[in-house]
């Protein structure tokens, strides 16, 4: 029996609004930490303003959760063919979501780093994944992926402008040693 309109149109919005639910309440983080330790630090001449991020994460939280909808909509649910690219999607959605926690909440740069090289590579295996089950669904993963190339660059750039202590001294030993 197919499924009514409205019970796919819940199940979009369903598949749409959580990614954004972690967004929402990482941004209050992102914003309580702004002002006393963000833009403190040394940036990047390519940082963009930080009013783009909020839209840019929620255009991007909005087409991962869709394209999870086109996943598990065409791979039969979680125990079809849209299992395992359900659960790399879980997988990326997690590490997106301790990003923030990470950088802005334990204010470790390099702890961000080592989360979203791992965050990349896990968006990376998701969206192939999507991709042999719904190619749309793969598709919308490209701009997620540029956007995560970008944020990379930047946490890296971040970290090599705001060494810790710890990498100062581990520096100048480097320099004595030389």
């Amino acid at each position: 029996m197919a499924e009514s309109g409205n019970g796919n149109a819940l199940k979009i919005a369903g598949a749409v609004i959580l990614p954004n639910l972690g967004g929402i309440v990482n941004g209050r983080l992102t914003r309580n930490n702004l002002k006393n330790w963000y833009e403190n630090l040394k940036h990047p001449s390519f940082r963009p303003p930080n009013w783009l991020f909020a839209p840019v994460w929620t255009s991007l939280y909005a087409g991962m959760g869709y394209a999870s909808y086109l996943v598990y909509r065409d791979g039969g649910g979680f125990n079809g063919d849209a299992q395992l690219p359900l659960i790399a999607y879980s997988a990326q959605l997690a590490l997106n979501w301790a990003w923030t926690p990470i950088f802005f909440g334990k204010h470790s740069i390099k702890g961000g780093l080592i989360d979203i090289v791992a965050l990349t590579a896990t968006a990376g295996a998701c969206g192939v994944l999507f991709y042999r089950v719904n190619k749309t669904a793969g598709l919308l993963f490209l701009p997620y992926m540029a956007w995560l190339g970008f944020a990379t660059a930047l946490n890296y750039a971040m970290l090599k402008l705001n060494p810790t202590e710890e990498q100062k001294t581990e520096e100048k030993l480097q320099q004595a040693t030389n």
